[in-house]
């Protein structure tokens, strides 16, 4: 299984969207909230450029915004 991590903020709908879509497929992922956490918000702004969430990292693949096909191809999940 490939290292997934989420940058995310409380309020954010497509980040709920993002773990929902981790839950059903069984994608193990670890979370971090940056409205909470400031180091975490800086490391995700350095590395997507963006200060929008979610920033989700699968391995080194940087996605910004909830991207299902993309996350399904990087995954390896079959479409439902």
């Amino acid at each position: 299984m490939k290292s997934v991590s989420i940058y995310t903020t409380e309020t954010c709908g497509y980040c709920k969207m993002a773990k929902e879509f981790f839950h059903k497929n069984n994608v193990e992922f670890q979370e971090f909230d940056v409205g909470k956490d400031l180091a975490k918000r800086q490391e995700m702004i350095e590395k997507s450029g963006q200060m929008g969430v979610p920033v989700i990292m699968v391995e080194s693949d940087i996605i910004v915004g909830f991207n299902k096909p993309k996350l399904q191809e990087l995954l390896n999940i079959v479409a439902a």
